[in-house]
């Protein structure tokens, strides 16, 4: 596996607001307000108007987007723009298929399921069962891991297929929208508590996965294009709409091997950086070979 990654370190983030909302009292009042889907949609609105054009620039700017790498075209709304294509030369996509590649740009971290079925993220335990809205599916991924792409303002919002297989299930779960921002992550279950969608997928080189796209703050609008029958590695799944984001692996027992360097970046508090077709791990038997 290639060994070419960046990392950043995982800090609480500095930003006012968002210390506000989640340190203060009065900030925690005011976050059950704006975390409801009632006001996302509000939100949505204007960033699906004309009116929120003017904001295009500021945020390539402010985010130092590569510009370059996205088919040109005119955006009739910021939603519009944070939905741009990706030029296909733009990401390197290694078609090794006993290769685990990324389903997105994202921030990466990974951590092991527990017996329990559980997985922790700082001072946060995740149950599978709420996470996944069910009791017997969560079992079945007792022993294996979770990877979790935490996507940020300068990532490419698309997410696609790991592995050529069948959909078996796709559900959608209602919820509410917290930053994914690790000041929220790391203090309470965001994941679970969040509106989200759940895939499970029977895959040709990694046996049964789940996939799943978690929505956030302001919009975290999720768009799947794809909820059923058969699908291809680096078919386009789908796209958020503007809302930092995350997409979540669920990995059986001794069927990946996540690249080492990721387990240890996870361990020293650093999030590793990676884009979408990334070579992130391989199949278990690889290992074997």
């Amino acid at each position: 596996m290639e060994r070419q990654f960046k990392t950043k370190r995982i800090t609480e983030n500095n930003n006012w607001s968002l210390n506000f909302l989640y340190k203060n009292p009065l900030g925690r009042c005011l976050l059950k307000v704006i975390i409801q889907p009632p006001l996302t949609k509000l939100a949505g609105v204007y960033l699906n108007s004309s009116l929120s054009k003017g904001m295009i620039n500021r945020f390539i700017k402010k985010n130092s987007l590569k510009m370059e790498d996205y088919k040109p075209m005119s955006y009739t709304s910021f939603n519009h723009f944070f939905m741009r294509e990706i030029k296909p030369a733009a990401r390197v996509l290694f078609q090794d298929r006993g290769s685990l590649s990324a389903p997105c740009d994202g921030k990466v971290t990974v951590y092991p399921i527990s017996d329990k079925q559980t997985f922790k993220v700082k001072h946060s335990e995740y149950a599978l069962s709420e996470l996944l809205d069910s009791t017997s599916l969560a079992e079945k991924w007792q022993g294996g891991c979770a990877v979790i792409f935490r996507l940020t303002p300068d990532d490419y919002h698309h997410y696609y297929f790991i592995d050529e297989g069948t959909i078996v299930a796709h559900q959608k779960i209602a919820g509410v929208f917290h930053t994914v921002q690790p000041i929220a992550i790391h203090s309470q279950p965001v994941f679970s508590t969040n509106a989200r969608e759940v895939t499970v997928i029977e895959t040709k080189n990694f046996g049964e996965i789940v996939q799943i796209e978690v929505g956030a703050l302001m919009v975290g609008k999720i768009k799947n294009v794809k909820t059923s029958g058969n699908c291809q590695r680096f078919e386009k799944k789908g796209w958020f709409e503007f809302g930092g984001s995350t997409v979540i692996l669920l990995f059986q027992k001794n069927q990946v091997i996540i690249d080492p360097e990721i387990w240890v970046n996870t361990e020293q508090n650093l999030e590793t950086i990676v884009k979408f077709g990334q070579v992130v791990g391989k199949k278990m038997e690889e290992s074997h070979e």
